[in-house]
């Protein structure tokens, strides 16, 4: 019944925590970790025995986080391409995460990936697929690429905004933009 009782550590804010700091400096040890969430070394080990399981935690973060994204994107509404610029909105928040994520190998268990990040590559590339099938998008791509190299964009992104090469409102127009136009420039009629 001592005073630890009144210091209880919020899991969530050392996640948030370790999340920003790790979306900034990929490669940052646990006690800076643990610095950064205020905490001490061993209070952190308490939580995570270990930068797997902190790496793990967040991947259940990162899913949590884009499955309320693609809920607020409402996918099925209006076009496709109305629907992806949504998406790129609503998981601008997330980016920095997910760029972090998607250069960690702890992603896949083995040859097993999460089921989480199965369910939610099975939701964007049916986006796409809809987008094909109307014929807003051009059907050479596959939805399954359509959908990593959106991830690519989202983590590419999210890192150019935190160097400060890219202003953070520019963000989603620039994802979009390159994603759906490509880099090839029209002609002009």
């Amino acid at each position: 019944m001592g005073y630890g009782c009144l210091m209880a550590v919020d899991r969530e804010h050392v996640l948030r925590s370790a999340a920003a700091l790790l979306t900034r400096r990929a490669t940052a040890t646990m006690d800076e970790v643990a610095k950064a969430a205020g905490i001490s070394r061993a209070t952190l080990h308490r939580q995570f025995a270990g930068r797997d399981a902190l790496v793990r935690a967040l991947e259940e973060l990162g899913i949590q986080e884009c499955e309320a994204a693609l809920g607020a994107a409402r996918l099925d509404d209006g076009t496709a391409r109305e629907a992806v610029r949504r998406l790129v909105g609503e998981f601008e928040s997330a980016a920095g995460l997910l760029g972090f994520l998607y250069t960690e190998n702890q992603l896949f268990e083995g040859e097993e990936q999460n089921a989480g990040w199965s369910r939610i590559d099975a939701r964007i590339a049916a986006l796409f697929r809809r987008g094909q099938e109307s014929g807003e998008f051009r059907i050479d791509l596959t939805p399954a690429w359509l959908t990593e190299a959106l991830y690519g964009l989202f983590a590419s992104g999210a890192w150019a905004v935190s160097e400060g090469r890219v202003a953070a409102k520019d963000f989603q127009y620039m994802i979009v933009e390159l994603l759906l136009g490509g880099a090839l420039r029209r002609e002009e009629s």
